[in-house]
């Protein structure tokens, strides 16, 4: 009796240690809460519809992906403090999805020191481009790129008298770098460039400014609670010059955050139009949403489903047993990877990802087109 008393507490043992082994741990940080907590919660959803429903399929190899989510509270430090757990504590294969120019800048060093990718970090910041970091694999398009063809999206509209707002880190910096790169290619010279603190905007100063330029239009970039408020200060005070954002506010809670002053706010988008069902990855993340009770999806969920897509792909190159290195070769090996209508490939010199820009404005109806 005892032998067989044993014999099932080591059989039980060795079932448990078969149960741990049969998921594959990525990490995240994120802003959960915060100011970009609505943007967040849509790509993240997007990432699990994808995540999801490969898990529903067996996962990899019979292995399910288990997303390990952090809150960082869009802070940087603890944006550091919590991939360092991710990585030394979970053990987590990759990182994937996190959100703020800052916040990444803080957690690359950490990248290096441990030799684990970042897929699909959802920021378009240059320095995630070029030069070339052996550990990032970007998804999206950048912000330069964006900024730029806000720029000259207004031109080509005969709106010339064109203000910035940024806010003053290393995303605005950034965005106020395309922009620029767009006034050159107009000829133009911005009316005014001004600078918001990430956590606490002076609308009381930023806003007189912008009335006493009065231009015609605004490239805002900035957090979506930032823009959002800082729209409505300036509908406020009068103004009623088009306003433009970056695709960092291209989801239904930035919408909701706007209320009343919504309609007729440009954002730039780094995905195709949610309803383009010509597209295969919108009419599949459609169809995964729709299963789930969502009657429709924003851009930000097509973002996280995205990176949750050419995360998937890597990790089944890994397998079996993926390693954090492993999952590093297969990503530098992806070759035209088809998304869904957007193919995507990776070199040793080309981390780059998708390079899609497009325009969409919000409606009366509070939803976007184009």
């Amino acid at each position: 009796m005892k032998f067989i008393k044993h014999w099932l507490l080591a059989a039980a043992i060795t079932s448990l240690a078969g149960m741990a082994q049969s998921q594959i741990l990525v990490g995240q940080t994120v802003g959960v809460t915060g100011p970009v907590a609505a943007t967040v919660k849509e790509a993240v959803d997007g990432a699990r519809l994808y995540l999801d429903s490969v898990n529903a399929k067996g996962g990899i190899r019979g292995e399910k992906i288990e997303l390990i989510t952090l809150d960082d509270k869009f802070d940087p430090k603890l944006a550091a403090a919590n991939a360092n757990t991710l990585i030394t504590e979970r053990s987590v294969v990759a990182l994937f999805l996190v959100r703020g120019t800052p916040h990444t800048q803080a957690i690359m060093p950490l990248l290096d020191k441990h030799g684990i990718a970042l897929v699909a970090p959802s920021t378009g910041a240059m320095l995630l481009h070029s030069p070339v970091n052996k550990y990032i694999f970007n998804v999206r398009s950048s912000y330069q790129r964006e900024a730029a063809k806000a720029i000259a999206h207004l031109h080509t509209v005969n709106i010339d008298r064109i203000a910035v707002v940024h806010v003053d880190d290393s995303f605005g910096n950034d965005a106020l770098e395309g922009a620029n790169k767009g006034f050159a290619t107009a000829k133009l010279q911005p009316v005014v460039v001004l600078k918001a603190d990430r956590n606490k905007p002076d609308y009381a100063s930023i806003v007189p400014g912008l009335i006493k330029a009065n231009p015609q239009a605004v490239l805002w970039a900035g957090s979506g609670t930032a823009v959002a408020d800082g729209i409505k200060a300036l509908r406020a005070a009068g103004s009623t010059a088009q306003v433009i954002t970056l695709s960092n506010n291209a989801s239904s809670g930035f919408i909701k955050a706007l209320g009343d002053a919504s309609r007729g706010v440009i954002i730039t988008q780094v995905f195709p139009y949610e309803k383009s069902y010509s597209f295969g990855i919108v009419k599949e993340a459609l169809e995964l949403a729709k299963a789930k009770g969502l009657t429709e999806i924003s851009p930000a969920i097509l973002e996280g489903y995205s990176g949750a897509k050419v995360l998937v792909e890597a990790l089944r190159r890994a397998s079996p047993n993926p390693t954090r290195q492993k999952v590093l070769a297969a990503l530098e090996s992806l070759q035209k990877f088809d998304l869904g209508g957007l193919e995507i490939s990776y070199s040793p010199d080309d981390h780059t990802g998708l390079d899609f820009a497009d325009l969409s404005i919000i409606g009366s109806d509070g939803k976007f087109k184009r």
